[in-house]
C-alpha cells in the first residue's frame, strides 16, 4: 500500500443547471500557486521512488534508451527546388533538419539547415513548423519552448544559413504561409488573454488571420479576417500557382468548415489580397484543398459522401453565381478516403481498407492510373505537388519508425530510400511481429475492429500480459503504426492491441458521428467490448490487461476505468481530458465542444456529467493500478485535469493497487519532447504496466 502525500480537500461546490457539484480540489487548477507546486513535487517524489524500485524498471529503462537511440529520418519534402528531411542519428534530443539541392545529395547527407538541439540547453525547445518560401530563398520556422503550443517564428536565409532580422511573430497551430512577393506571410493570430475563468489564459478569443511584412512591427500586421465567435479558427494555404489564398473557417475541432478563396495579386513587389470568394459559406461538411488548376480548385470532401470523394469547383463560375460550378472528380468508394495530395498532373490517394492503406494514382479526371505497390505499413507521411513527378511516402510499423519511399507518379515505380537514415544505431533490434485483424461486438451490436500484435513465434495458446491502446475521437484514425513504447513492450514478451473505436476516422463520417456528443458513451462501450473480447478469446485475462490512451485517449481510459474498475489490472491515462464540466474554461478547451458538447447547455451538461471521469470516481471502490501522466507546461490539455483526478482517486481507492502521477517538468502535451525524456516516460509506463500484469522481461 502506497503512503500517498496528503492533499487538502475543501468544501468548494457550485450549482450547475440546478445540481450541486463538489470540486474539493479546485485549488489544483492554479499551476503557478506555491501549494500546487508543492503538491506536484511531493507526488513526483512518491512516484519516482515507487517506479525506481520496480524490478522491471532497469530492463525497460535500458531497452527504451536503446529504442530511442536508433537512427531515424522522416519523409522528405521538395520545396523551392530543394530537398529537405528531418533526421536523428540516435544521439540527439531533437531531430535536425537537412537540406540539399538534389535528392542524391540529400541521400549523401546534405547540409544542416536547422538544428533544434541548439535552441535550449536542456533540449526542451523544439521546432514546431517549417515553411520554405516558394523561390527557396528563405525559410520560416516556428520554435516551441517547453512543449508549449505557443510558437515564435524565426526566419532563415537558406543559402547562407544566416538569421533574417524580423520581429517575433507568435502563433498557435499555424505555420507561415508565404505570399509570392517573398516579403510577407499570412498566419493565424490569437490573443494571449481570453475568456478563461481559471488562471490559465485562453487561446480562444477568436482566431484572426493576419498578414505580416518581414521586418515590420507585429502591431502593423494587416488584419485580414476575424469573427466575433470565439470558437472560430482560421487556417490558410496558397494554391500551387500562388493565385489564391484558400482559408478554412472552422468552429474549434469541428469536422465541418467554410472555405473562402482570396485572389492574390503582386504589384510593385508587394503582394495583396482581394475580396474573398465564399466558395463554401455554410459548414455542412468538410472541405480540404488538394490542388488548383487555373481558376479551378480541387477539394476533398465528405459532402454527400461520408467516406470521402474529390470534387472540382470553378471559382469564376462561383463568382458569377452559376449552378454548374461544382463537379465530381473522384467518386466515393466503399473505403474511406484518408488522404489525397497533388502530384504530377493528378492525385495520389490513400484509401483505408479496414484501417490499412491502399495507395493509388489518378489523373485530373478521376481516372485510375494504377495502384502503388508499397510494403506493408501505415502511411505516416505523404508529400506531393502539382507538376512534380516525385511523390514521397513514409511508412512505419509498430516496431520501426518512418521508412521513406520515392514514388514516380507517371510510372508508379517505387524506390526505397534507406540512405536517408544516417547513424551508428542504438544496439536495439526490434522483434519480428505478426499483425492480425480481429473484432469485438459492442453493447449495441456494432462490430469494433482491432489490431492484435505479437512478437513472431510467441506462444498464442496461453493468455499473456496485454496492452490495449485506444483513442476514439475527433475523426482521427488509429493504425498499426510506430510508437517507441510498442517495440519495448513487444520485446518484453507482451501483446499489443490497437482498437478502432467509434469517434475515429477509420470508417467515414457516420463512424465518427456515432462517437461524439450524446453518443460519446459508444466509444467507451467499444473499448470495453475489445477488452472483454481479448479476455474471452484467451489472449489475456483481467489480471493481465493494461489500458492506455493519451489526450482524448486519456479521457477514454479514465471513463472506462471508472465505469468498469473490474475490467483491467492497470490504467494508464496520459494527458487526458478528465474534468468534463470545466474543460471549456482553459486554453484551447472550448474547441473540443464539437466532440464533448457544451457544459453550459443543460442537456449537453447532463451528457458530459454521465461519463466525466473526475465525477465518476466513487469512494470505497477498488480501482486498478493507475499511473496518470501529464506535463506541467501542457497548455492544450492543462494538467489540472490529471491533478484533480489523481487526488480524487487517491482519496477514493479502497484496494491495494497504487494510484500515482508522473508530472513531467518543462514539457507539454507531447510534441517536441526530447528523446531522453520520451525514453524515461515510456520506461516508467511499461515497467508499471509489466509489474501489475505479471509481464517478466527476458532479463528482468
Amino acid at each position: 500500500m502506497v503512503d500517498y502525500p496528503s492533499t487538502r480537500r475543501d468544501d468548494t461546490r457550485e450549482q450547475l443547471h440546478g445540481r450541486a457539484v463538489a470540486d474539493p480540489y479546485r485549488w489544483l487548477e492554479d499551476p503557478d500557486a506555491a501549494e500546487t507546486a508543492d503538491w506536484v513535487a511531493r507526488q513526483n517524489a512518491t512516484s519516482s521512488a515507487y517506479l525506481a524500485a520496480l524490478p522491471e524498471r532497469a530492463w525497460f529503462g535500458a531497452t527504451m534508451a536503446a529504442v530511442l537511440a536508433r537512427p531515424r529520418a522522416g519523409t522528405p519534402l521538395h520545396r523551392g527546388g530543394r530537398y529537405l528531411v528531418n533526421r536523428n542519428d540516435g544521439r540527439q534530443d531533437q531531430d535536425v533538419w537537412y537540406i540539399a539541392d538534389s535528392l542524391p545529395e540529400l541521400l549523401e547527407g546534405g547540409r544542416v539547415l536547422v538544428d533544434p538541439n541548439t535552441f535550449s540547453a536542456d533540449g526542451t525547445s523544439s521546432l514546431a513548423a517549417l515553411a520554405v518560401r516558394r523561390d527557396g530563398a528563405q525559410l520560416a520556422y516556428a520554435v516551441s519552448e517547453g512543449g508549449s503550443d505557443w510558437h515564435t517564428f524565426h526566419l532563415l536565409d537558406v543559402e547562407s544559413g544566416a538569421e533574417v532580422p524580423d520581429v517575433g511573430v507568435q502563433t498557435k497551430f499555424s505555420e507561415a504561409v508565404w505570399l509570392p512577393d517573398g516579403r510577407s506571410f499570412v498566419y493565424t493570430a490569437f490573443d494571449h488573454e481570453g475568456h478563461a475563468e481559471g488562471t490559465q489564459t485562453s487561446a480562444l478569443a477568436g482566431g484572426k488571420l493576419r498578414l505580416h511584412r518581414v521586418g515590420r512591427p507585429v502591431a502593423e500586421d494587416e488584419l485580414l479576417l476575424e469573427f466575433s465567435d470565439e470558437r472560430l479558427m482560421l487556417w490558410a494555404e496558397t494554391t500551387d500557382d500562388d493565385r489564391w489564398l484558400v482559408v478554412s473557417i472552422v468552429a474549434g475541432t469541428e469536422n465541418q468548415n467554410r472555405l473562402w478563396a482570396y485572389p492574390v495579386t503582386t504589384d510593385d513587389g508587394a503582394s495583396a489580397l482581394g475580396e474573398p470568394l465564399k466558395v463554401v459559406d455554410e459548414p455542412v461538411a468538410e472541405f480540404t484543398l488538394v490542388r488548383s488548376e487555373g481558376s479551378t480548385l480541387y477539394l476533398s470532401t465528405d459532402d454527400e459522401a461520408e467516406r470521402g470523394r474529390v470534387v472540382a469547383v470553378d471559382l469564376e463560375a462561383v463568382r458569377r453565381g452559376r449552378d454548374d460550378a461544382w463537379r465530381e472528380v473522384l467518386a466515393e468508394t466503399e473505403h474511406t478516403l484518408g488522404q489525397v495530395v497533388a502530384a504530377g498532373d493528378g492525385f495520389v490517394t490513400v484509401h483505408l481498407v479496414d484501417a490499412q492503406p491502399r495507395v493509388s494514382r489518378y489523373d485530373l479526371h478521376g481516372r485510375l492510373l494504377g495502384p502503388v505497390d508499397l510494403p506493408a505499413g501505415a502511411v505516416v507521411g505523404l508529400e506531393g505537388h502539382a507538376g512534380d513527378d516525385e511523390v514521397f511516402v513514409g511508412l512505419s510499423s509498430v516496431v520501426s519508425p518512418t521508412a521513406a519511399h520515392l514514388v514516380h507518379f507517371g510510372s508508379g515505380e517505387v524506390t526505397p530510400l534507406p540512405g536517408l537514415v544516417r547513424g551508428a544505431g542504438g544496439g536495439f533490434v526490434p522483434p519480428e511481429v505478426t499483425v492480425e485483424r480481429s473484432a469485438a461486438t459492442s453493447a449495441d451490436g456494432t462490430r469494433v475492429p482491432y489490431f492484435l500484435i505479437r512478437a513472431a513465434g510467441a506462444d498464442a495458446d496461453a493468455p499473456r500480459p496485454t496492452l490495449l491502446w485506444g483513442y476514439g475521437g475527433f475523426k482521427i484514425p488509429l493504425f498499426a503504426d510506430y510508437r517507441p513504447g510498442w517495440a519495448g513492450w513487444l520485446a518484453a514478451g507482451g501483446v499489443l492491441a490497437i482498437a478502432n473505436l467509434r469517434g475515429g476516422g477509420e470508417y467515414g463520417t457516420e463512424w465518427y458521428e456515432a462517437g461524439r456528443l450524446s453518443r460519446k458513451q459508444n466509444v467507451f462501450d467499444d473499448f470495453v467490448a475489445v477488452a472483454e473480447h481479448l479476455q474471452s478469446t484467451g489472449v489475456t485475462t483481467r489480471e493481465q490487461l493494461a489500458l492506455h490512451g493519451r489526450s482524448n485517449g486519456g479521457l477514454l481510459v479514465g471513463a472506462v476505468m471508472t465505469q468498469r474498475p473490474d475490467l483491467a489490472a492497470v490504467a494508464l491515462p496520459g494527458v487526458g481530458v478528465l474534468d468534463m464540466l470545466r474543460f471549456h474554461l482553459f486554453t484551447v478547451g472550448a474547441a473540443w465542444i464539437s466532440d464533448y458538447g457544451d457544459p453550459r447547455d443543460p442537456a449537453q451538461f447532463a451528457d458530459a456529467l454521465a461519463y466525466s471521469p473526475l465525477h465518476a470516481v466513487r469512494p470505497g471502490t477498488r480501482y486498478p493500478a493507475t499511473l496518470v501522466v501529464t506535463g506541467d507546461h501542457d497548455d492544450r490539455v492543462v494538467p489540472l485535469h490529471s491533478h484533480k483526478f489523481v487526488a480524487t482517486l487517491q482519496h477514493a481507492q479502497a484496494g491495494d493497487a497504487p494510484v500515482l502521477t508522473r508530472v513531467e517538468v518543462a514539457t507539454g502535451h507531447g510534441a517536441g519532447k526530447p528523446a531522453a525524456l520520451q525514453a524515461a516516460e515510456w520506461a516508467d509506463l511499461l515497467a508499471f504496466a509489466a509489474h501489475h500484469t505479471g509481464l517478466v522481461p527476458p532479463a528482468a
